[in-house]
């Protein structure tokens, strides 16, 4: 039996960052996955997903280009060879992971993990190989999250598929049909529309993106229906039939009414649920919720005190970034630093087009809270940078307590919106003011001037917009 200080399971960005900090730290580390090193994010969901999003970004610029002066001529996409170059990126990525945990002194070990004792940990090998390994400090969970498959729409890998086979698609579906209107399903929806498919999508609720701003939702809705999209909204897709010419017929549930959609491919998006099954944590006592995910403390901590979880594994929100930051808490306290999850609040990005960024509160977050808001937005139509770039739909908009004028919440929609969120993450985590955000010279012409100004706004002191 080999002997570690600790053990992770899962090499995705919970996990490898776990794994890593843990070997600088000097902790004897052994990281296990049962698939490829970057789990979900660098191998099918945020870096694939983000390659296509940036092709389908440029191919639009690109067929637009005229209304700036610049004739391109003939503008095609080639599937097979953007997928090529997609996957020539996933595999840099997941080599470079290898090469980090090997360059920091952690091994990797392939195989399927599961827990048999608080401390020990059985590895089944792609041959049928078991090998026990035990932990002298901690065992750490960061197994992450998988697609949800519909009953009634089981995965084919060809026509009803998940956003595992969405983002390796060497056709481009004629018409395609998205359930689930949240941010997976209008992401990858959005790619496949930019490149020409004809994009049909149904959500049971209300909104599309639940919790994201509302204003902001609008804004992409706007753009979807722009270019030809049709949306159920209150709907569930109740089956489908093949017809005769290989193509899909789907039904409809909407408000008490049937719609049939023909389309070729239907991608299923209604969420992930969390990687807990399998792995022994109910032998060894650890707790679970009904929803399948395992809570933790601010140290990462479950209730079994020599083993913890990071990363969607232990809830939401179920991001990356969430699950890199949990890891290398949890790999400090074993380590046996002081560490704990103590942030004010965690930055999100929907890459739609136009993207969505937000961290903070809501209006109606705060509203809800008894809070008395001031409320500053600033429109990209009326920014520089943004006609400069010819993209000058979306907006930022600032709220802050109306009487100690603290940031509360920033929502952004709009050009390269995911990078400008940054900022306003750390002025909540600071405790900014708005006076703090007015008084910080922006550099000008760039977008990032947008969130100085929604900030003067709620002030009542813009001089590029009108004062309310």
């Amino acid at each position: 039996m080999k002997t570690y200080d600790a053990i992770v399971i899962g090499a995705g960005p919970g996990g490898y960052p776990c794994a890593i900090r843990l070997a600088q730290l000097k902790q004897k580390t052994v990281c296990i996955e049962k698939e490829s090193p970057g789990g979900v994010c660098l191998n099918w969901g945020c870096i694939p997903s983000k390659a296509l999003i940036g092709a389908a970004h440029f191919y639009h610029k690109a067929k637009d280009a005229d209304s700036m002066g610049i004739r391109i001529g003939s503008v095609e996409v080639d599937p097979g060879k953007l997928q090529d170059w997609k996957e020539g990126i996933v595999k840099r990525l997941t080599g470079g992971v290898r090469g980090l945990l090997k360059g920091n002194g952690a091994d990797l070990v392939m195989g399927n993990a599961r827990i048999v004792g608080p401390r020990q940990v059985e590895v089944t090998q792609a041959d049928g190989t078991v090998e026990k390994l035990e932990a002298t400090k901690a065992i750490v969970i960061a197994t992450g999250s998988s697609t949800i498959e519909l009953p009634s729409f089981k995965f084919d890998g060809k026509q009803i598929i998940g956003a595992k086979d969405a983002v390796s698609l060497r056709e481009i579906p004629k018409r395609l049909l998205v359930i689930g209107g949240g941010i997976i399903g209008l992401e990858l929806g959005m790619v496949y529309q930019g490149f020409g498919s004809e994009l049909t999508v149904v959500e049971a609720l209300p909104d599309l993106l639940t919790g994201t701003d509302p204003e902001c939702t609008k804004i992409v809705e706007r753009r979807l229906l722009k270019r030809g999209a049709t949306i159920h909204k209150n709907a569930k897709a109740a089956g489908y039939e093949r017809l005769a010419d290989g193509s899909i017929s789907v039904k409809i549930d909407q408000d008490g009414k049937q719609i049939t959609a023909n389309v070729d491919v239907v991608l299923v998006a209604i969420g992930m649920r969390p990687n807990s099954k399998n792995l022994g944590l109910e032998q060894v006592g650890v707790t679970i919720d009904q929803r399948g995910f395992v809570p933790t403390d601010r140290s990462c901590r479950t209730n079994v005190p020599s083993i913890y979880a990071v990363g969607d594994v232990s809830g939401v929100p179920m991001l990356a970034h969430k699950a890199t930051k949990e890891g290398e808490i949890a790999a400090e306290v074993i380590a046996g630093h002081h560490a704990e999850k103590d942030w004010v609040a965690i930055p999100g990005a929907v890459f739609t087009d136009p993207e969505i960024a937000s961290v903070g509160l809501t209006e109606a977050e705060a509203k809800a809270k008894g809070i008395e808001i001031s409320v500053g937005k600033f429109p990209f139509a009326a920014l520089g940078k943004a006609m400069a770039m010819n993209e000058t739909e979306g907006f930022v908009k600032v709220i802050a307590d109306k009487k100690t004028k603290q940031v509360l919440g920033v929502h952004m929609v709009g050009p390269d919106v995911s990078t400008m969120i940054s900022e306003a993450a750390l002025s909540l985590e600071m405790a900014a003011f708005l006076e703090d955000i007015t008084l910080t010279v922006h550099p000008h012409p760039t977008l990032g001037e947008s969130f100085m100004e929604a900030a003067a706004h709620a002030m009542g002191a813009a001089v590029h917009i009108m004062n309310r």
